[in-house]
């Protein structure tokens, strides 16, 4: 059977491919198992200067966690399997973040959700132009976890609000303006790029990387950050329809067909993370996805997006106004 996850040293780099081409490499519990095995190997070993983390299929560096594994879990009433699914990503994604030796991404092509997780933590994020960033997450009622209710806070201005919200994708520079990654390479130069990384350590990093085209979504920094620095989701909308142009307008229909019980748990973890360090935000998350999993819009999110793809979720309940505050609070007791 082909390996998930393929972890060899490379001269001076302890070498990370991600296998899993068929599901766009999509992780499941033994692929974070795996990366977890690697970097823990690698973490005293003298001869390792670097961890370099890529894919081997250029559709996708990391497409996610496994969504449809986590629906079938939620669906069976498999606790055990949820849990132990999240708790374990989790305790990577702050791994990566605490990691002693450098820890570099090559993002070329998908990464969202948890590809972001394995990527964005590490000490440099090499984005292509052919690389596409987003947490999609409300999208599939679900909120973005992976540590991103500590991180997405701390992007430039309300950047962080809005890509949580909306799932808005960043293409290759772009995701570097916007914090996401570090350094744009182009793909072209990828392939040589890691292989200096193994000659060389991660001091080349600079010289591959390129200048950056303007960020695309400039003109609407000043929209986005009027909009998405609201203190409420209800002021959020308020916001938006008020806003001159097609901005405004067009985002609040996007959220308009998003979960609405997911909008408002997802703007309250990144409220909460925003005053919290990397730890307490992912006890948090790993708090709050254990009910979310088992709230009727994630299995709905997954069908509708993923499944059966038809696109028409149908949301209990239907609208913002009619879900309960107190039944959002309640996700986040301990």
């Amino acid at each position: 059977m082909e390996k998930h996850v393929v972890a060899d040293r490379d001269q001076r780099i302890g070498r990370i491919r991600l296998n899993r081409a068929a599901a766009l490499n999509a992780l499941d519990l033994s692929m974070v198992r795996a990366i977890r095995a690697a970097l823990d190997t690698w973490r005293d070993a003298p001869a390792v200067h670097a961890v370099v983390i890529e894919s081997t299929d250029s559709r996708s560096f990391c497409a996610g966690g496994d969504v449809r594994a986590m629906r079938a879990a939620a669906l069976a009433g498999d606790d055990t399997a949820i849990f132990s699914f999240f708790s374990e990503e989790y305790a990577l994604n702050r791994t990566i973040a605490e990691y002693p030796k450098p820890y570099i991404a090559l993002v070329d092509g998908i990464s969202m959700g948890g590809g972001i997780g394995i990527s964005v933590h590490g000490s440099a994020r090499v984005a292509t132009e052919h690389a596409l960033f987003a947490m999609p997450e409300t999208a599939i009622a679900l909120f973005p976890d992976i540590g991103a209710s500590y991180l997405l806070p701390r992007l430039p201005g309300a950047l962080g609000s809005w890509l949580a919200l909306t799932g808005t994708r960043l293409q290759g520079a772009d995701a570097v303006h916007a914090g996401l990654a570090t350094h744009f390479v182009p793909r072209a130069r990828l392939s040589a790029l890691s292989q200096a990384l193994a000659e060389d350590g991660a001091g080349v990093l600079a010289a591959f990387a390129e200048p950056l085209p303007p960020f695309t979504f400039a003109a609407l920094r000043p929209a986005i950050d009027r909009c998405f620095a609201a203190s409420s989701v209800a002021a959020i909308f308020q916001r938006l329809a008020a806003e001159p142009g097609d901005f405004g307008r067009d985002t609040l229909a996007s959220l308009g067909t998003f979960s609405p019980s997911s909008i408002l748990w997802s703007f309250e973890v990144l409220r909460r993370g925003a005053a919290s360090t990397l730890g307490e935000a992912l006890a948090t998350e790993l708090r709050l996805v254990r009910r979310v999993v088992r709230h009727p819009d994630f299995a709905e999110g997954v069908r509708a997006m993923v499944l059966d793809k038809d696109r028409s979720p149908r949301w209990t309940p239907p609208s913002i106004e009619e879900v309960d505050p107190a039944a959002i609070a309640a996700m986040f007791q301990e």
